[in-house]
């Protein structure tokens, strides 16, 4: 499945780091042997002998109990099948996890997730009242669980941090949504919490994982060398940042919505109509952005570095690396694929584009020749979710962890600075501050309303 390698940071007591936390799901069923510990604080559930672990399905102690927090558009594709997580089925169907909780400020959307929820297990474990899943309102809930082991955070995106910090502070493994951050110092915070509390993080940038590992590809012929010095990048989308807008006149808040709760860390604003991932508009391209670094980073081995300097060539965002490599933020003027969150890297002696349709390469042969054997340093996954959840099984460090997603999303922040105040600014990667620039150091935070502050 995936190439692991240990998780950096602390680790101690690494399951149940929790203020009175006396025991975990997994160490209750290991002592005890009860399969109801599925269901604790759950209400009532007729257990059939497959929960056990017969009939061919993982024992409870082999599963990694999961809740997600935000079940729209992203979130339900992940739990019951969509195009982010890549089984049919979504996370509910894999058989080394199990659902026990969601959570959602919309009370239509959480409590209809969690009856297909339980209707999927009914079907599956053959009881006609299955309520293993439960319901919730305030994310807060449902991170007190003791016998939930990780969450999946895809909540609109000003959210992302304080769910993040919460969740490793009670001790849960995070599988958060991109953009992971939306301010430098809050993606600081979030690195801090996830390495104190020794937990494992997953960003949702799956590239590295999926799509018939058409980036892992163009990641190891350019860093084997396969298309010469890298000379530039076009990374076709520039930074991003989000700004605090409104978008109409106010409205009634329907019912069923927690409106205060949807607003969060956000400043105070009646509603108008708008709750979704991306609740507020921005500068550049937040949402997509993450992906292309992501992946630039990657190829470049710059997973715990970042730009030195961005400058503008006309309207162009451009980005200097160690190196002197520059990455641009345009479409290369080629053509040819990037656009779906990848990137073309020209070389000295050559170059290669590729996105999640496509892959290309000068010289062509480079594509039909076999692949050879890994190259060092190129982590293997063929698979995201499956990644994350080997990981929290054995406390590895995932091909997205929380350093990897931090980088790309300051990345992200720092080409949205450059877009806001047009000009040069030079930023040191290892003291992660601009270099004497008063002005952009001070936009590295952003205000988050009470009591939500990180």
């Amino acid at each position: 499945m995936a190439s692991a390698q240990p998780i950096r940071g602390n680790q101690s007591g690494a399951r149940n780091i929790r203020v009175g936390r006396q025991l975990s799901r997994r160490d209750f069923l290991r002592s005890a042997g009860a399969a109801a510990g599925a269901a604790l604080a759950s209400g009532p559930l007729i257990v059939p002998g497959s929960v056990l672990g017969r009939g061919g399905l993982k024992p409870p102690s082999e599963r990694v109990a999961m809740g997600f927090i935000g079940v729209g558009g992203q979130g339900s594709g992940h739990l019951l099948g969509g195009a982010w997580t890549y089984i049919s089925g979504g996370y509910v169907a894999r058989e080394d996890a199990q659902v026990l909780a969601v959570c959602d400020v919309w009370r239509d959307r959480r409590e209809n997730a969690c009856k297909k929820v339980d209707n999927y297990y009914s079907a599956k474990f053959g009881v006609g009242n299955y309520t293993a899943c439960r319901p919730y309102n305030d994310f807060r809930e449902l991170l007190e669980r003791p016998d939930i082991d990780a969450v999946l955070i895809a909540s609109p995106v000003h959210w992302h941090g304080v769910m993040t910090v919460l969740a490793a502070q009670a001790g849960k493994d995070i599988y958060c949504e991109k953009p992971t951050a939306i301010a430098i110092h809050e993606s600081q915070a979030m690195v801090r919490a996830v390495k104190r509390y020794g937990r494992v993080f997953q960003a949702g940038t799956q590239q590295r994982s999926e799509y018939g590992a058409k980036f892992r590809r163009a990641c190891e012929l350019v860093r084997s060398g396969r298309i010469g010095r890298i000379k530039e990048v076009y990374a076709f989308r520039p930074g991003g940042l989000v700004e605090w807008r409104h978008f109409g006149k106010p409205k009634p808040v329907p019912d069923g919505l927690d409106w205060d709760l949807a607003l969060g860390p956000a400043p105070w604003q009646p509603y108008e109509g708008t709750v979704h991932a991306h609740m507020f508009c921005g500068i550049g391209d937040i949402n997509w952005g993450p992906h292309h670094y992501d992946f630039i980073h990657w190829v470049l081995d710059a997973d715990l570095g970042g730009p030195l300097e961005l400058f503008f060539e006309g309207d162009v965002l451009c980005s200097r690396y160690a190196g002197g490599v520059v990455v641009r933020a345009c479409p290369a003027p080629q053509g040819g694929p990037g656009g779906s969150g990848g990137a073309r890297f020209i070389g000295t002696n050559g170059w290669i584009a590729v996105d999640r349709e496509n892959i290309a390469a000068d010289p062509p042969e480079l594509l039909t020749e076999p692949p050879g054997p890994p190259v060092p340093g190129v982590y293997r996954s063929d698979s995201h979710s499956g990644n994350f959840l080997e990981c929290v099984r054995t406390r590895s460090r995932p091909i997205c962890d929380i350093e990897t997603a931090h980088r790309a999303a300051s990345t992200v922040l720092i080409g949205g600075l450059a877009l806001r105040l047009r000009r040069t600014i030079k930023w040191d990667p290892q003291r992660e501050e601009f270099i004497r620039d008063e002005e952009a150091n001070r936009l590295r935070a952003i205000a988050f309303r009470p009591p939500w502050q990180i």
